[in-house]
């Protein structure tokens, strides 16, 4: 059964950079969000279990985000990618419910390793 998949940032090329690091044989529903409010619209219609999530966006950050699905109690699994590299922004993020956070560039190795050692992917 497909793994619904949503990742979300609001540069459409980040978003396919993130598409190609994932791994090949993983069996997903891809969807996709530029912003927050588009991202918590799809977590509510079931499209994201698990969210690929940037922390800089327009109208609603990563931040909102992660705060919306705590307090709505929103079944996703969130992994943050962000190029915010501050490590009072991980922290943060890891206060708010992400599973882990990952620093742009993004690196296929690496996020196939969270992926496998929280047990959302495995080969």
């Amino acid at each position: 059964m497909s793994v619904p998949l949503l990742i979300v940032d609001d540069s459409g090329f980040a978003r396919k950079q993130v598409i190609r690091a994932l791994p090949k044989d993983w069996d997903v529903e891809i969807s996709q969000a530029g912003n927050g409010v588009e991202a918590l619209e799809q977590i509510e219609q079931g499209k994201g279990e698990v969210v690929l999530l940037d922390l800089t966006m327009p109208v609603m950050d990563g931040y909102g985000v992660l705060e919306a699905i705590r307090a709505r109690d929103l079944p996703a699994v969130v992994i943050v990618i962000s190029g915010d590299i501050q490590p009072e922004a991980e922290a943060r993020v890891m206060r708010l419910g992400a599973l882990a956070f990952v620093k742009k560039p993004l690196n296929s190795a690496q996020l196939n390793q969270i992926l496998s050692d929280f047990g959302i992917y495995s080969v």
